[in-house]
């Protein structure tokens, strides 16, 4: 159904990408300190859902592409490489909404459980970023000659699971963040790990094949 060796080389590219700071893990950061983490479980189900979403529409619509016009793809995933490469130099500079902002991070505490996922599902949606992402990182992890549903399922399933693990770790871990966060030098240096981060992923989508 899916070719082992690209789901092999997609688990740990998306890990990363999934544990960089960005809206979705600042705001479980955030109602993880507020709020504790068994309540934050709400917002984090209305985040996947929207995960979920965005990944299989973003993909329907690029593997319409790959299919009718090679050459724009290609083009598309230079531009996307050097989207994410714009957005590690951000995050090195502690600037635009992925970067943690010196001043820590706050949340809008919502005390009803269908607020808490609302906010995850709109936060997921409405983040022009999660689009971008999974336009440009699940395509090349598509095997053209193999059947697209099976493979788009078991992608899905996998981004899933590494995103509840990852918003899971971001709430667990939002008190002890927040003495770190504390300190303006040490928030420069988180976003600036990331940024790294961030640039090697856009060089390798730009020049993968």
């Amino acid at each position: 159904m899916i070719n082992t060796a690209l789901l092999a080389a997609f688990i740990p590219t998306f890990v990363l990408v999934s544990l960089t700071p960005g809206m979705c893990m600042t705001l479980s950061m955030s109602l993880g300190m507020t709020i504790g983490v068994r309540r934050t479980f709400w917002m984090m189900a209305g985040e996947l859902i929207g995960v979920g979403l965005v990944a299989v529409m973003a993909v329907v619509g690029v593997a319409a592409v790959m299919l009718s016009a090679p050459m724009v793809f290609t083009l598309f995933k230079w531009a996307g490489g050097l989207y994410l490469m714009w957005l590690g130099v951000e995050l090195w500079r502690s600037r635009g909404k992925l970067a943690i902002p010196e001043t820590g991070a706050s949340a809008n505490v919502l005390a009803r459980p269908l607020q808490l996922a609302a906010q995850g599902f709109f936060t997921a949606v409405a983040n022009p970023k999660g689009w971008a992402f999974f336009m440009v990182l699940l395509p090349p992890f598509l095997d053209g000659s193999r059947p697209l549903a099976p493979q788009l399922s078991i992608l899905v399933a996998a981004i899933l699971v590494i995103e509840l693990l990852s918003l899971i770790l971001y709430a667990a871990g939002g008190k002890t963040l927040s003495k770190l966060l504390s300190n303006g030098r040490n928030v420069r240096l988180i976003n600036r790990l990331a940024g790294t981060l961030m640039m090697g992923v856009g060089v390798w989508l730009a020049l993968g094949t």
